[in-house]
């Protein structure tokens, strides 16, 4: 796990955790592995989202200074693995813009990189050649009015390639500020085109450490990791602790085959 966490001081930063199972931590290290370092990071870095590509972890995650942004980096996995956080350049590819819960494609698609991040309250596609300059930026979808994704929504982790497409889980907020989590299937090739969208929650509040805590009433998750069906999803509950769901791919996409 890659992890936000906040001292004393009031300012995020990042951890590291290893787990063989997904649940019962192995080893955590009493030290930050990746720190604030230039003035768009002043009040902190939070929201990791790492996607493996090949030999190499690209992670994005959220810049605070006078405005929350995007911050992209990368590190060696050999590296991330042998716990030697030589991270790449830093780099922000919307300057001065409030923009959150961004997250890579773990591929190309058509050739270029791809990348969804949120312009409050939406969530948005971005195209890029090089990681650097990123192009093409454009709604993907919205709030649903009155639902359980009704005031605003953002992407959770990557995207997973299943046979289908890519299923995104994301999360939704009310107007009661509550936080849950459901799922779209997006088209293969083209991952602006919705094939599904939850019209309930897979995942929202109920056990008292998701309902009571620093923000009360929030699942919110950036990462999980898919072994055969099985997807063991973490988030953060409450802004306090963080948790594990094992769900089942195949139950999720049940969904989508109803629906046709």
């Amino acid at each position: 796990y890659i992890y936000r966490a906040m001292g004393d001081d009031m300012v995020s930063r990042l951890g590291y955790a290893s787990s063989a199972d997904g649940c019962r931590i192995d080893e955590r290290l009493p030290y930050p592995v990746f720190e604030p370092l230039n003035p768009e990071e002043a009040r902190g870095v939070e929201d990791p989202r790492v996607t493996v590509m090949g030999d190499t972890c690209a992670m994005t995650y959220t810049a605070f200074a006078h405005v929350p942004q995007i911050g992209i980096t990368t590190i060696k996995t050999g590296d991330l693995l042998s716990h030697r956080w030589r991270w790449g350049e830093r780099t922000y590819p919307f300057p001065g813009v409030t923009n959150k819960d961004a997250a890579l494609f773990p591929r190309k698609i058509n050739g270029r990189y791809v990348m969804f991040h949120r312009l409050d309250p939406d969530m948005w596609i971005a195209y890029s050649r090089d990681m650097r300059r990123w192009i093409d930026s454009r709604k993907v979808m919205g709030p649903r009015r009155g639902r359980w994704d009704g005031v605003k929504l953002g992407i959770a982790g990557p995207p997973i390639e299943v046979p289908e497409g890519w299923l995104q889980i994301y999360h939704g907020v009310d107007d009661k500020r509550v936080y849950r989590l459901g799922a779209l299937l997006l088209d293969g090739d083209d991952p602006e085109k919705i094939l599904y969208r939850s019209e309930d929650p897979i995942l929202e509040p109920c056990e008292a450490y998701e309902c009571r805590g620093q923000v009360p009433n929030v699942v919110f998750s950036c990462g999980a990791v898919r072994r055969g069906d099985r997807l063991r999803l973490s988030y953060g509950a409450s802004d306090t602790v963080i948790a594990v769901s094992d769900l089942s791919v195949d139950d999720i996409l049940s969904r989508y085959r109803r629906s046709r």
